[in-house]
């Protein structure tokens, strides 16, 4: 068993770096595109994409006086962007009722594929 817990911590430790690599290549590969002023360019063999998106960040302080059906906040008990969706997708929840409620945040995604 001792091997098997020194090889998860082998491994952990090994995905942290992996992770951290990632996200310095992720960042210069952003900035490269933005030096370029484009969201989708071929180098070399791969055909790079950068797709931005909006998110919600709900306020849950803000959410729940606006949700004060019990019944509606048990569906939620805390404010999950993909329940919250949910809900106003089958018109439990009104979008115009909560939309003081969330801060949109801009999200690029990076994709990579090979040509």
């Amino acid at each position: 068993m001792e091997k098997k817990v020194q090889q998860y911590y082998r491994l952990k430790q090994k995905q942290k770096d992996i992770e951290k690599e990632l996200a310095e290549l992720r960042q210069d590969i952003l900035n490269y595109c933005s030096e370029q002023e484009t969201n989708e360019t071929e180098i070399g063999r791969y055909k790079v994409k950068l797709v931005v998106q909006n998110r919600k960040e709900y306020d849950d302080a803000k959410l729940y006086e606006t949700l004060s059906d019990p019944e509606v906040w048990r569906l939620l008990s805390k404010s999950d962007p993909a329940k919250v969706a949910s809900l106003t997708k089958l018109n439990v929840i009104s979008e115009d009722k909560i939309m003081h409620t969330y801060a949109l945040k801009t999200v690029t995604l990076l994709q990579v594929d090979k040509k």
